[in-house]
């Protein structure tokens, strides 16, 4: 697994590469906008150069770079107005991605509202979909859409695995879905990967439900809550309910070796990375840190 982590883009969208470089990374995600304000500054051609020229000289492949969604989008929600505003945003985040030349866009499913699973999933179905084709045209090669499992919160969709199997059963521009697994979420929707037999278990559920090739990246939390709790809470690897087991297990799949995995924790970075990095085995592919690039200052970039 290629690990990295969330990195702030306080100060310009660059300087999460600059961060990921000094840390070590071999991945990253970041925000493109104020992830809690439907308003976005429009994203110049200057600030998507700026950050395609610390991209080129970090060295990765784009493939390792994902973008999250704001929070406040919400395609299966009940509110007709609040479906409308959410498929804009979604538009918005897609056409983002596409100037910055990121590939993948992870975003949360929704939430019914009440108005019950199957016909919350049908409107994010709808909406996905309607985002896809609005921008089928943004770039040679558009965005693809990552849907992240949840913690099942209130009435998030999205944690079980048959949620994430409609959804990609009926969102019609297949080839531009994948999924994005997150540990923490996993285990508190009751899917218990903490231990050798679990692990097994629960990857081999997903692969029966929906298939492993749907898998394109990982979030890596522990949990500050129990099995099945239903709450989104994180914690450092190894300090919360998931326990080492499961990472040690993940980083070293060889079935997700070129995969990112990113941390979605508090900073500093490199010592929850080299914890990472220590309990690989090298089972899936060298395990080695990549070599820190030269960048320049932000205002020369």
């Amino acid at each position: 697994m290629r690990i990295g982590a969330h990195q702030s883009v306080a100060g310009g969208l660059e300087l999460a590469i600059e961060a990921a470089v000094r840390d070590g990374c071999e991945s990253v995600q970041i925000f493109t906008r104020n992830q809690n304000q439907w308003k976005a500054k429009p994203l110049s051609p200057e600030r998507a150069a700026r950050f395609r020229d610390a991209v080129s000289r970090w060295g990765v492949p784009r493939a390792r770079i994902l973008v999250h969604d704001s929070y406040l989008i919400n395609l299966a929600a009940r509110d007709r107005a609040l479906r409308r505003r959410s498929l804009a945003a979604l538009i918005d985040e897609l056409e983002r991605c596409a100037a910055l030349g990121i590939p993948q866009l992870v975003m949360h499913p929704g939430a019914h509202v009440g108005q019950g699973e199957v016909l919350g999933l049908a409107r994010a179905a709808e909406g996905i979909s309607a985002a896809l084709e609005a921008t089928a045209g943004a770039s040679s090669e558009p965005p693809s859409i990552l849907i992240e499992n949840t913690a099942g919160q209130g009435t998030n969709l999205g944690y079980r695995f048959e949620h994430i199997r409609d959804l990609l059963g009926a969102i019609t521009v297949r080839e531009r879905v994948g999924v994005c697994i997150d540990t923490q979420h996993l285990h508190a929707a009751g899917y218990d990967a903490s231990t050798a037999e679990g692990y097994a278990r629960t990857f081999r559920e997903l692969n029966r439900v929906f298939g492993l090739r749907h898998v394109r990246a990982f979030h890596l939390n522990d949990s500050k809550r129990g099995l099945g709790a239903r709450v989104d809470r994180h914690e450092r690897i190894g300090r919360g309910h998931i326990g080492t087991t499961c990472f040690r297990l993940l980083v070293n799949d060889r079935r997700f070796a070129e995969l990112p995995g990113v941390l979605e924790l508090p900073p500093p970075y490199p010592p929850q990375l080299s914890q990472l990095r220590r309990l690989s085995d090298g089972g899936a592919t060298p395990r080695r840190r990549p070599r820190a690039r030269s960048l320049p200052a932000p205002r020369g970039l």
